[in-house]
């Protein structure tokens, strides 16, 4: 792949196509949509509004975190507080694939709106290869597909444009570099768009939420301070509960389960292998910090047979 002429190639893509109108571009933090965003900086200049979505599924300080880094590649980033509309959306629901549907959804009839108010007459967003094919393949619902499983984004008020569609994570990051992105975007390791919606198996609530966002940072902060750096590494609270100890008496509290993977392109990936020593420091510091929380397990599963994700 050549970087450069990628870039100079979907500047001029992005740049005819929007033409003298506005675009609307949806950032979730991750390196794809950044990378998306930086595309579309340079093709259009002021001429585009680059939206957070703070969905209330982010992980510990992600809006701080994203419009800061952006700031440094000059793209200014706007932060819209729609969490009570996620979470409306996920009430109730516990099957992974309703999930998806709900917040995908909820997702695009707040970025059209969003759009629709700031006179736009475009939408991009960072689909890459990886998303088409899971969901084009039933593997599970991606939350940034609809017109390549025949869903018409117009019902949303959207005229979408998908720069990366055809890449692949590592080529995205080498566009990225190419792009002059901070390593703290370009080498970030994959964060989905449905956020830590896709980490809770069963209902979503704010409380759910809020544990299994405090478990994936030790989980990230621990692993970094022992220089182990997957491809992907998180914490998912299970719809179960087991017996433990609280004091002297019984708890029956939660089960958070860690995740980390290795992997070139998220299609395959094999578990990190992970010091017991260290396994054994996020379980306690997991257990110590999170009331509620009785087990902590580790996922020694390779994609396939599961995926990475658990939701």
């Amino acid at each position: 792949m050549d970087p450069r002429g990628f870039v100079d190639g979907k500047v001029a893509e992005i740049s005819a196509a929007v033409g003298d109108q506005r675009a609307l571009v949806a950032l979730s933090g991750g390196v794809d949509s950044a990378t998306v965003a930086a595309l579309a900086h340079r093709a259009l200049g002021d001429r585009l509004r680059s939206v957070f979505l703070d969905d209330g599924l982010m992980r510990v300080e992600e809006a701080e975190q994203v419009t800061a880094d952006m700031a440094r590649a000059g793209v200014t980033v706007e932060v819209r507080e729609v969490a009570g509309e996620f979470f409306a959306a996920l009430r109730g629901i516990a099957d992974p694939e309703d999930k998806r549907k709900a917040f995908r959804d909820t997702f695009y009839r707040v970025l059209g709106r969003l759009v629709a108010e700031s006179g736009c007459a475009f939408m991009l967003q960072g689909t890459i290869a990886a998303d088409v094919i899971e969901t084009a393949r039933g593997v599970k619902t991606q939350h940034n597909v609809l017109e390549q499983i025949g869903v018409d984004p117009k019902g949303y008020g959207l005229t979408i444009l998908e720069p990366l569609k055809e890449l692949f994570k590592p080529d995205v990051r080498l566009v990225a570099r190419e792009l002059g992105l901070p390593p703290a975007i370009s080498e970030r390791m994959p964060f989905p768009g449905p956020g830590l919606a896709t980490r809770i198996v069963g209902e979503v609530t704010p409380e759910r939420t809020q544990t299994v966002r405090a478990a994936g940072a030790i989980v990230e902060e621990e692993l970094a301070l022992a220089g182990i750096h997957p491809f992907q590494c998180f914490a998912v609270l299970l719809d179960d509960r087991a017996t433990g100890l609280a004091g002297e008496g019984r708890a029956f509290g939660q089960i958070v389960v860690i995740r980390s993977v290795n992997s070139e392109n998220a299609m395959t990936a094999e578990p990190t292998e992970i010091p017991f020593a260290v396994l054994r420091k996020m379980q306690r510091r997991i257990t110590d910090e999170i009331a509620d929380v009785t087990r902590v397990l580790y996922d020694l599963t390779p994609k396939p047979p599961a995926t990475i994700e658990y939701v």
